[in-house]
């Protein structure tokens, strides 16, 4: 096919948004894309980020996450949360996170609403 551009498109470029930019491994979320950085940018650039996947998140402290929980990304703190109510969907938690812990595991998918 000649207008296929990325036949398995795990990864994308994004422009980093954030003041102060993004290190490796750190989410980001640009419009309706959420992707977690494959390298180190500086704010405006363009860094390639994996949009599928599993990976280990920064998330709100004292908050407990258990298994298969849908989470959020808190574009403001840039964390994940289980709150819903002004924050980005990114997919669901893979492994139960105790309030102690700081990151949690996190499958990136978009999943539907409730009984959609």
């Amino acid at each position: 096919m000649r207008n296929c551009i990325r036949p398995d498109a795990r990864s994308i470029p994004m422009v980093v948004p954030y003041a102060g930019g993004i290190f490796s491994g750190q989410g980001m979320l640009v419009g309706a894309f959420f992707g977690v950085a494959a390298s180190d940018a500086a704010q405006n650039a363009s860094v390639e980020c994996e949009t599928r996947g599993e990976f280990e998140l920064t998330k709100e402290p004292a908050l407990a996450i258990s298994q298969g929980v849908r989470v959020f990304w808190d574009n403001t703190n840039r964390r994940i949360t289980t709150t819903a109510t002004g924050n980005f969907q990114v997919g669901l938690c893979t492994v139960a996170a105790l309030a102690a812990d700081a990151t949690v595991r996190v499958m990136l998918a978009r999943v539907p609403a409730s009984g959609a």
